[in-house]
Order: structure tokens, then C-alpha cells, then sequence
């Protein structure tokens, strides 16, 4: 960098100083979910939302627009230049929106998620969308001004730039519209297939600490650094903390090891990858992980790649037996039929890999419509109920709680997110695929325990490049070419058929 970049020096000097807010917010976020006593909510919400204000106040400070203007005209190394367009990204959300609208979604995120945790339960569609109607049009607001500010095709796009920058609906569409005739070829045929087999089930029950001492057992196999991160118990397992210290959770069933064990290795995958940035941008945009999607691809190498693979089984069932005893349902053939069952069902999150990416096609295709002002609220279960007879052959007539009420992202206006759980599963078909073609014993890498080529491919590949790249420069850097949902659909059909 010139001596004279005078403009982008302070530019990195303040998203520096947003870097140590954003530290402090994630460890308190984190904390509120899996140590904090019920009577610290209020002072914690208090907390954190001064810490926002903080931030705030330095993204929309006046200045930032001329130095991000003069800083465009300085002599800037490539990764700079990188960081800087990251930079004004960031700014660009933090400033078009009006305040009165930001602070106004935020209400009625909060009413509308609040009261969903009660209406869900009694099946209250009507009183839900009393609650939801605003948030909605608060959301098509949002999407409109940021259409304009963005210049993205549709509303929608502009709301999914949030979570996936530079990715369109029109792109989505045409993948998901690709695949759909497959899966669900597929589905009917691996349900047919499975009917016909005999699986046994664990018996249990599986000690909470033992299965503890599994997981955290497995996490060390898999490459997590104890020395930057830690396992915890929460309500809703997630991946959080920043990347010089993770805090990763999970949550346990005495009846069922297996669901907190892939769970583990799922957040694993989101940990190692936050473990992995880039050091020298750690405080810069530029050194945050590209994309929602791309995060959410680790998350599912890890689970889906590697850990619900035959080989992964048979590296991990000595361990199992350590832990829980010997079982007949614990031989590899058995664990492999376990952890593969598909079943057409109502829940998002608890669908198996074959049937997940139907739900998030559903949802997709709803939202879309729905910021595009294509759809309204009131027709929303309707079209949900066709959807789901029609991909899954699931009747979900009057059944709001296990239908279009299930899932949390909605009632707060996190409208282009659901798009990012399948492409990640996209991007984790690709490397794998691409990996076994550089390195043809990739099976017994994984189920000799020897995984060091594979992470470090994706140490150098994916982890390290941070925000340095688009998402499309680093899926083509790293594989020769952009997502491409074929490998995804043969990994699917070799795993299932």
C-alpha cells in the first residue's frame, strides 16, 4: 500500500475498532445462549444493543462516504483493493436504509418472533399473521430501497445480497428448477429401496457425558483447535464467536447419540472455517467469510462429506463402542442404513440429506414471490399446501405449526436466506467431487483418519481466501469452474441409489 493511501488507512483503522465491537458482541451473543442466568435477558439486550449503537454511529458516520470515494483513487495492493469493495458493501447496507425503518422492522421482528413461539404451538395462523403482515411489508420496503441502491433484478434479490452477495433468484431458480425432477425421482426411489431393508435401532440410554466425551473426541479427529474454540450445551445448536476464539454448541438426548453427534461435526465444519481465515485481515471485512452459503458448504463437508460417509463410520465406530458398548446396530452396515434413512416428512430441520433441499425449494419459491409482491400473506398456506403434496406428498392442510408457522426466519423478516442452506450443500458436493479426482484414495484418507491433505486443501482453497475473492472467483479458483449442480445430484444418487 502507498504511504499516501491516506484514505484507506483510515477506512481499515475504523472497520479495525468495528472488529473488537463486533468480538465483544459475538462472545456476549453466545454467552446469553449457553451460560447467562434468565434474569440477565433485560441488562444483556441492553448491553449488546449500546454495542450496535456503537457501530452504527462509525458505518454512518458522514466521512466514511469521502473517504470511500478518495480512498477508490489511491494506489491499493489487489488484497486492499478486495477489502475495499467489502468495505463499501458493508457501508452501502448500513447507510441506504432509513433508521426510522431499520429500528421500525426491529419491532415488529421482535412482536412478531415473540408471540410465534406461542402461536406455533396452538396452531394460531390467523393471530400469527396479524403480526406478520407488517413485518412483511417492512421487508418489501427494505427490499425496494435496496433494489434501487444495489441495482439487483428483483426486490428479493437485493433482501438475498444480505446473506449471498453477488448471487441472483433468476440464477437460484434455474438450479433449483434443474435438480427438482431428480429428487424427486430419487426420493421415490430410495424410500422404495430402504422399505425393503431391516435397520436396527441403538438402544439407549447414552449418558449425556459420554456422549460429550464422543464429541468432543471426534472434534479432535477432525482437526478442531481446543486452543481457539470450545463445545457448549444450548437450546438451538449453532457456530458462534469470532475466529480467534469459536464457541461452538450443541444439544443432547439421552434416547438419541446420533443427533448430537452429527450435529458436532456439522458445527465443526462452521468452526474450522472461522479457525482458518485469513490472520493478516482478521479485522477487515476482507478477512470475514465470503458468504452464508460458502460458510454453511463447511458446515456440510464436514457432516455430509466426510461424517455421514461409510468410511467416516468405520473410523468412528470403535469409538461409539468405546463410549456407549457394543451394540448389533453399531456395525458399519447398520450405522451407514441409520444414517442415511430418508423419509419424506413436515420438519425442515429435522429432514434427512435427500429431502432437505425440497424444503428449501418450497420456501425459496414462496418468499421470492412473496417480496416480489407476487403473492400475499393470506395465500401463503395454500400454496405452501400444494407445494409440499406436490415435491413431498406431505398433507400439510390445517396443520400451520408443523407447516408454513415451523420456521424462525420469517417472523423477523430474514426473507433470501433459505436459498443458502442448499447452495452450501452444492459447494460441498463440488470440492468433494473435485477432491477425489486429485486425490483417487480420498475414501481411505478418511477412513485411515488421515485427513491432512483434504484440510489443507481447503485451508488454501477456500479458508484462507476469507472475503479476498467474489464467490464465484473462489469456487471457480478452487474447482475450474462455477457451481455447477451436478455434483451435487451425483453425489446424492450414489449415496441413496
Amino acid at each position: 500500500m502507498s504511504l499516501t493511501a491516506a484514505s484507506y488507512q483510515a477506512l481499515a483503522k475504523t472497520y479495525a475498532r468495528l472488529h473488537n465491537f463486533n468480538h465483544l458482541a459475538a462472545i456476549a451473543s453466545w454467552d446469553s445462549s449457553a451460560n447467562m442466568p434468565p434474569k440477565g435477558a433485560e441488562a444483556r439486550a441492553n448491553a449488546l444493543a449500546e454495542l450496535a449503537l456503537l457501530s452504527h454511529s462509525l458505518k454512518s458516520d458522514p466521512k466514511m462516504k469521502d473517504l470511500l470515494d478518495e480512498a477508490e483513487k489511491e494506489s491499493l495492493t489487489e488484497q486492499e483493493r478486495a477489502n475495499l469493495r467489502e468495505i463499501r458493501y458493508d457501508w452501502t447496507f448500513t447507510n441506504c436504509l432509513p433508521t426510522e425503518l431499520v429500528e421500525r422492522k426491529s419491532l415488529l421482528g421482535s412482536k412478531c418472533e415473540h408471540a410465534w413461539r406461542t402461536q406455533r404451538a396452538t396452531n394460531d395462523w390467523n393471530g400469527f399473521i396479524e403480526n406478520f403482515r407488517p413485518v412483511v411489508a417492512a421487508s418489501i420496503e427494505e427490499a425496494r430501497i435496496l433494489q434501487a441502491e444495489l441495482h439487483t433484478e428483483t426486490p428479493y434479490d437485493a433482501l438475498m445480497a444480505k446473506y449471498e452477495p453477488g448471487q441472483s433468484s433468476s440464477i437460484i431458480r434455474n438450479l433449483f428448477q434443474q435438480m427438482r425432477p431428480s429428487l424427486t425421482a430419487m426420493i421415490k426411489e430410495a424410500v422404495d429401496k430402504q422399505a425393503k431393508e431391516t435397520v436396527l435401532q441403538p438402544k439407549g440410554p447414552f449418558p449425556i457425558q459420554k456422549q460429550k466425551e464422543l464429541g468432543l473426541e471426534i472434534m479432535k479427529l477432525v482437526g478442531f483447535d481446543f486452543d481457539g474454540g470450545r463445545l457448549d450445551v444450548s437450546m438451538h445448536p449453532f457456530c458462534g464467536g469470532v475466529p480467534e476464539d469459536v464457541r461452538i454448541t450443541t444439544r443432547y438426548n439421552e434416547e438419541d447419540f446420533m443427533e448430537s453427534l452429527m450435529g458436532v461435526i456439522h458445527e465443526t465444519g462452521h468452526a474450522r472455517y472461522e479457525q482458518n481465515l485469513p490472520r493478516d485481515w482478521v479485522n477487515q471485512p476482507a478477512g470475514k467469510a465470503r458468504s452464508m452459503g460458502i460458510h454453511e458448504s463447511q458446515s456440510l463437508f464436514f457432516e455430509m462429506q466426510i461424517g455421514r460417509s461409510a468410511e467416516f463410520i468405520r473410523l468412528i465406530r470403535p469409538l461409539i463402542i468405546k463410549h456407549f458398548g457394543d451394540d448389533p446396530a453399531f456395525e458399519v452396515d447398520n450405522l451407514v442404513k441409520l444414517y442415511t434413512r430418508v423419509k419424506a416428512d413436515y420438519i425442515r430441520v429435522d429432514a434427512d440429506e435427500l429431502t432437505y433441499p425440497m424444503h428449501v425449494i418450497l420456501r425459496f419459491e414462496i418468499e421470492e414471490a412473496l417480496i416480489n409482491g407476487q403473492l400475499s400473506v393470506d395465500d401463503i398456506p395454500q400454496v405452501w399446501d400444494a407445494k409440499m403434496m406436490e415435491y413431498l406428498g406431505v398433507d400439510t392442510r390445517g396443520n400451520f405449526k408443523n407447516g408454513c408457522m415451523q420456521d424462525i426466519h420469517w417472523t423477523d423478516g430474514a426473507f433470501g436466506y433459505f436459498p443458502t442452506y442448499t447452495l452450501g450443500a452444492m459447494y460441498a458436493a463440488q470440492y468433494a467431487h473435485f477432491l477425489k479426482r486429485q486425490f483417487p484414495d480420498f475414501g481411505h484418507k478418511i477412513e485411515s483418519g488421515q485427513f491432512d491433505d483434504i484440510f489443507a486443501w481447503l485451508r488454501e482453497n477456500i479458508w484462507s481466501k476469507g472475503s479476498l475473492l467474489t464467490t464465484d472467483e473462489l469456487v471457480r479458483q478452487a474447482t475450474g469452474e462455477s457451481l455447477n449442480p451436478e455434483y451435487y445430484l451425483e453425489h446424492l444418487r450414489s449415496r441413496y441409489l
